[in-house]
């Protein structure tokens, strides 16, 4: 029978196959401080152990500061979170990158960074933005805290079988357009519903052509469409990326490993249960207007007008652009805004942040604006400033902090304020997302620069 590579990797990893309560093996199982401690609570009232120690890994980054690597400036909730972590991980004898640890950064970036994310493979994290692993050719998604209790204690998870649909993006990207835009515009296509109940495989020749960080980018939002994951087949790209790292196989075990991975693709006959082809050779910078994914143009293009929308969700539009605080039919440039963050699992690797300092480089942030650049490890920041990139951003008049999810969830001490509008590299619009109140424009890294220098919305491809 012929197999899609989800199919390919979701049968090699079934211990028990019912139509209802299919049980997968994983192979890893990655932790932080938000989603674990309820977790391990509920291991220690029954008495039990993690199973598989070797098979977990731990960091530190939804709460932790972004202005000092200090576990005592995260706030209190934090600081508990913090230390309830370390206590489990000690006692469970999991590995941890600790707040003061070398490697130490957001989940989704120190894993692939570190070598963790092997093709063929299955990966859960509490967080739903664990699709970035799909980037490798692994089975990866998000889990609920009852979940990782489960995985934690068993070293599987119920999981049933997911419909497949494959997205073919095809065409040439234009100068000043990146990832972030390409994903953006599948969304916008696609809706952010219409992935619920798939695993999405991305493939055409824009996909092969993106390194491992673009692709991440791309997978790391499929969750927005809705979908369970997001997939690429791994290539000579992700095995390039792979050679080395810490982590990775070596000797005759990488010999072996990658006999392995070279077999892990959709077969050429293999059916999905939906098809888009989308081509991109007009794409020009998205940006989001209003407060769900839905709500996507392109920068030179005007908001919708209300009458464009079916009756049944016209009053949740008129809300969204009432949140915003902007008007249909209406043009997104020259929008003041207040804060940029350039950052998030989405967007904080290193060839963003060489995006950003091409942008940047010689000019000022706006006099109105606060911008915050925070790579997403603490190996992401001490590669850019052995490149010299913070000097530029500091020069420019950034903030250039540590590592740590920062402003794109809310949730530590970095947040907007009521009212207050953010370019965010981010991966959420929702209200509230990143400070009750807050509005945030969804965009890609050198959009995001751009506003910065120019304090309002503009299209970036004028700087290039």
């Amino acid at each position: 029978m012929k197999k899609t590579l989800y199919q390919k990797i979701y049968d090699s990893h079934l211990i028990k196959k019912d139509k209802e309560n299919s049980i997968l093996y994983i192979d890893l199982h990655l932790i932080h401080e938000v989603t674990s401690p309820q977790a391990f609570h509920g291991l220690k009232i029954k008495n039990r152990h993690v199973r598989r120690p070797d098979k977990t890994f731990a960091t530190m980054d939804h709460n932790v500061s972004t202005t000092e690597k200090n576990i005592n400036a995260s706030g209190k909730m934090a600081k508990i979170q913090m230390q309830e972590l370390i206590k489990n991980c000690k006692k469970e004898k999991i590995p941890l990158y600790d707040i003061l640890h070398k490697n130490q950064g957001i989940i989704h970036v120190i894993a692939p960074e570190q070598g963790m994310i092997l093709p063929g493979t299955t990966v859960v994290c509490g967080d739903s933005h664990t699709s970035t692993n799909g980037a490798f050719g692994a089975l990866s998604f998000g889990i609920g805290t009852s979940e990782v209790e489960h995985v934690l204690a068993t070293q599987t998870i119920q999981q049933k079988k997911f419909k497949n649909m494959k997205i073919k993006i095809t065409g040439k990207l234009q100068k000043g357009v990146m990832a972030k835009d390409v994903i953006l515009y599948v969304i916008k296509k696609v809706g952010s519903s219409g992935g619920i109940g798939y695993v999405i495989e991305f493939c055409g020749n824009v996909i092969k052509k993106f390194t491992m960080e673009q692709r991440m980018t791309v997978c790391n939002m499929a969750i927005e469409m809705g979908a369970k994951s997001g997939i690429i087949a791994p290539d000579q790209i992700t095995f390039n990326y792979l050679k080395k790292k810490k982590f990775s196989p070596k000797g005759k075990d990488w010999i072996k490993s990658l006999k392995f991975w070279k077999t892990l693709k959709s077969d050429k006959d293999s059916c999905f249960d939906k098809t888009i082809s989308l081509n991109i050779d007009n794409l020009t910078p998205q940006i989001t207007w209003g407060t769900n994914l839905d709500q996507i143009i392109s920068i030179n293009k005007k908001t919708p007008k209300i009458e464009n929308f079916k009756k049944n969700i016209q009053k949740s539009i008129k809300k969204s652009f009432s949140y915003m605080g902007i008007s249909p039919n209406s043009s997104l440039k020259k929008i003041k805004i207040n804060k940029v963050f350039i950052g998030s699992c989405t967007n904080s690797r290193i060839e963003d942040l060489r995006e950003v300092a091409k942008i940047v480089k010689g000019k000022r942030v706006h006099k109105n604006v606060q911008a915050i650049i925070v790579p997403g490890s603490n190996q992401v920041k001490l590669t850019a400033e052995k490149e010299k990139l913070h000097e530029i951003f500091i020069e420019s008049g950034f903030e250039w902090r540590y590592s740590g999810c920062s402003m794109c969830l809310g949730m530590n001490k970095d947040r907007l304020k009521e009212k207050e509008r953010c370019a965010s590299t981010s991966n959420r619009n929702f209200e509230g997302r990143q400070g009750r109140g807050g509005r945030t424009h969804l965009m890609s890294p050198s959009m995001a620069a751009a506003s910065a220098i120019f304090g309002h919305f503009i299209d970036v491809r004028k700087l290039y």
